[in-house]
């Protein structure tokens, strides 16, 4: 610190500079944490949950409900001059509890549908996993055409192998 002519202290230039700096500082630390803020809360706004208007407009998806076809199908095919077999186990999904049990009471009918398609099929075909996905959605199709002569809509989303074995 330096004195002055009268003897009193005075402070140092620098030390003059840092006092005033320490306001800018907390003051654009202020800011800083307020923008963030601001920020913050636009961005939960703005990606927050919908508003009941537009959720209401909306019908709610039920949970998937899956129902096995049992036994696992086994179907014969006269191939290369050999007799080869496929083996495929099958679950229907859907989404509506009433429609399951209706799809449920046309079981028998289901599985007819379902193993003259699986023996119509390509035993060739069905070695790629782009042929297994082809009968999958054909499957798909003919149970849910079947269901909607029946009882008058599709019932069944989708039609799930969940095992497939060919030998």
């Amino acid at each position: 610190m330096a004195r002055n002519q009268a003897g009193a202290q005075q402070p140092a230039p620098q030390a003059v500079s840092e006092k005033k700096r320490m306001p800018l500082v907390l003051i654009g630390v202020g800011l800083l944490a307020l923008l963030l803020s601001i920020g913050g809360l636009a961005y939960a706004l703005l990606s927050g949950k919908e508003s009941p208007a537009e959720s209401a407009s909306e019908p709610a998806r039920l949970p998937a409900l899956y129902q096995p076809l049992d036994p696992a199908f086994t179907v014969n095919y006269a191939h290369g001059g050999r007799q080869r077999y496929m083996q495929v186990n099958v679950v229907l999904m859907g989404r509506d509890p009433k429609a399951m049990a209706a799809a449920a009471e046309h079981s028998p009918l289901i599985r007819n549908q379902l193993v003259m398609l699986f023996s119509g099929a390509d035993f060739e075909q069905l070695m790629s996993a782009e042929g297994k996905e082809q009968l999958r959605e054909q499957a798909t199709l003919a149970v849910q055409t079947l269901m909607e002569q029946e009882i008058g809509g599709p019932t069944i989303e989708s039609v799930l192998f969940t095992n497939l074995v060919l030998q």
